[in-house]
């Protein structure tokens, strides 16, 4: 019982933070995404990718529905934005002395976490092997 909260609090608090970074770029639009995208001479119809990262994926961990994919939807969203805008940053510290990276990294390692232990007993429980 105690590790199905804790896969629980997992899900939430992945899903949950992660969720208001993709509501704020459905409501401001992804402009910023795409420049960086045509700045890597890469398609900017690829930045609407960020969406199944920071909305899709979420929504799905929270539910426990097909949380595994959730969290891999996750996970390559944060490797992305960590190639697109932190590349720079991977062995450097902030101001405060935290990793530079250190919001990607605990959602990269929160979307890992999810795929390697699934939903546990608290979800909607429909995936089969994918929850």
């Amino acid at each position: 019982m105690q590790e199905d909260f804790g896969k629980l609090i997992v899900r939430v608090g992945t899903g949950g933070l992660l969720l208001t970074h993709g509501v704020h770029k459905l409501l401001t639009g992804i402009g910023p995404i795409k420049e960086m995208l045509t700045a890597h001479n890469v398609p900017d119809v690829v930045g609407y990718g960020v969406y199944l990262g920071e909305i899709v994926g979420p929504i799905l961990v929270i539910l426990g529905l097909f949380s595994r994919i959730g969290g891999a939807l996750i996970t390559v969203n944060m490797i992305v934005a960590v190639l697109l805008a932190g590349s720079g940053s991977l062995l450097l510290l902030n101001d405060q002395g935290g990793y530079a990276l250190e919001l990607e990294t605990f959602y990269l390692l929160g979307g890992l976490t999810i795929i390697l232990l699934g939903a546990g007993r608290f979800g909607l429980g429909i995936g089969g092997r994918w929850n």
